[in-house]
C-alpha cells in the first residue's frame, strides 16, 4: 500500500520546476511582457462540450452578484477583457481546474502558462513558444529538432490520407488494431483519435512538431480562414514528443461570432445532459466594444516539465498529485 502522506515527486524535480518557473518569468521579462493574476472564481464558465467544470456556491451577500461561481478552466477570458481594456500583451502562470480528468497525464488542479501578443498571427506566436521551449529543454541539457507543417499534411505523410476528402470508414480503417465504440462518435472524434492514436506517438522524444490550420470544425475560439478553398480554423498545437504541449490561436475578435460558438456548445451539452455553464456576457460585451488583433496560446506546465523528464506519469512532476492532496 503507498504512503499517501509523502510527496509524489522527487525533491530534485521540485527544485527543476521552481528554475522551470524561474526561466519562464525570466523569458517574459526579456520581452517585456508583463505577468497579470486573474481571477480564478468566475461568474461565467467554460462552454467547451468536452471540459468539465468544477462550481462551487458562494454564500455572503446576494450583493456580491452570482452564487454559482466556476473554478476557471484556463485565464482565457479575463486575460481577453484585459487586451480589450488595452492593456496589451501579458501572460498569466497559474493554477487551473478542470473536473472528471484524472490519470497517467491528467491531474484536476494543474499549471497553465497563457500569453497574449498583439498585432502577431498564430505563425509568430508558434515560433515564440518553440523559442520557450528550447529554453525549457536547456534546463535539462537538452534541445529538440523543430518541424512545422499544417494539419492536412501530417495525416497526409503519415498516414496517407486526406482529413479533409477521407469518408468515416477510411478514418477507422487507419486506426488500424485500435478499437474503439463507435457509437455516437463524430466525424472530429475519429480525426481526434486518429491524432492521440496514431500520430502524436509516432512522434519522436527529441522532435517539437508545430501543427497548422485545424479543420474550421474544430475552430474552438480561431479565426477561420480559407486555404485553397478549404476553411480552416488560425490554430496551431504543439507537441513534445508524444505530449501535446500547447494550443494557440489568431484569435477570433467578432463578439456574435463568439456568441453563436457558445450558444452551439450550450446544445451540444444539452443535449448530453451536461451542465450548462453560464455564457460569459463580460467577454462578449469586451469583443463588441474592440478587441485587438491578435494571437494567444495555452501551455501545460506539467506537461511540460513530463516531456523534459521523459515520463508519462503526471505524479512525478507535482509535489502531491489528487489521491494524495
Amino acid at each position: 500500500m503507498k504512503d499517501t502522506s509523502a510527496p509524489s515527486a522527487h525533491f530534485d524535480t521540485l527544485r527543476l520546476r521552481a528554475r522551470l518557473n524561474a526561466t519562464l518569468r525570466g523569458f517574459f521579462a526579456g520581452r517585456a511582457v508583463p505577468e497579470v493574476e486573474t481571477p480564478m472564481l468566475s461568474q461565467a464558465g467554460n462552454t467547451d462540450p468536452n471540459v468539465a467544470s468544477f462550481s462551487t456556491v458562494f454564500s455572503g451577500h446576494v450583493s456580491a452578484g452570482a452564487r454559482t461561481r466556476w473554478l476557471r478552466t484556463s485565464p482565457e477570458f479575463p486575460l481577453k477583457r484585459l487586451l480589450a481594456a488595452g492593456f496589451g500583451d501579458c501572460y498569466e502562470l497559474g493554477r487551473v481546474f478542470r473536473d472528471g480528468e484524472a490519470g497517467g497525464r491528467h491531474n484536476p488542479e494543474f499549471t497553465m502558462l497563457e500569453w497574449y501578443r498583439v498585432g502577431w498571427d498564430q505563425f509568430q506566436l508558434a515560433d515564440e513558444t518553440v523559442a520557450l521551449v528550447q529554453a525549457a529543454l536547456a534546463l535539462v541539457g537538452r534541445r529538440a529538432e523543430v518541424v512545422q507543417t499544417t494539419y492536412r499534411a501530417l495525416y497526409r505523410d503519415v498516414l496517407g490520407l486526406d482529413p479533409v476528402t477521407a469518408d468515416d470508414g477510411h478514418l477507422q480503417t487507419a486506426l488500424g488494431d485500435v478499437r474503439i465504440d463507435p457509437e455516437g462518435l463524430t466525424r472530429d472524434d475519429w480525426l481526434d483519435l486518429l491524432m492521440t492514436h496514431r500520430l502524436q506517438p509516432a512522434n519522436p522524444a527529441d522532435r517539437i512538431l508545430v501543427v497548422h490550420d485545424y479543420p474550421a470544425s474544430q475552430c474552438m475560439l480561431a479565426r477561420v480562414v480559407e486555404r485553397d478553398g478549404v476553411p480552416v480554423a488560425e490554430r496551431f498545437e504543439l507537441y513534445l514528443g508524444a505530449l501535446e504541449l500547447a494550443n494557440g490561436y489568431h484569435e477570433l475578435a467578432d463578439g456574435a461570432e463568439q456568441r453563436g460558438r457558445f450558444e452551439r456548445d450550450h446544445a451540444v451539452r444539452r443535449a448530453r445532459g451536461s451542465d450548462l455553464p453560464a455564457i460569459d456576457d463580460a467577454l462578449l460585451a469586451a469583443l463588441d466594444a474592440g478587441f485587438p488583433d491578435c494571437a494567444g496560446v495555452a501551455l501545460g506546465v506539467d506537461r511540460l516539465m513530463m516531456a523534459m523528464l521523459g515520463t508519462g506519469r503526471i505524479a512525478d512532476v507535482v509535489a502531491f498529485d489528487f489521491a494524495r492532496a
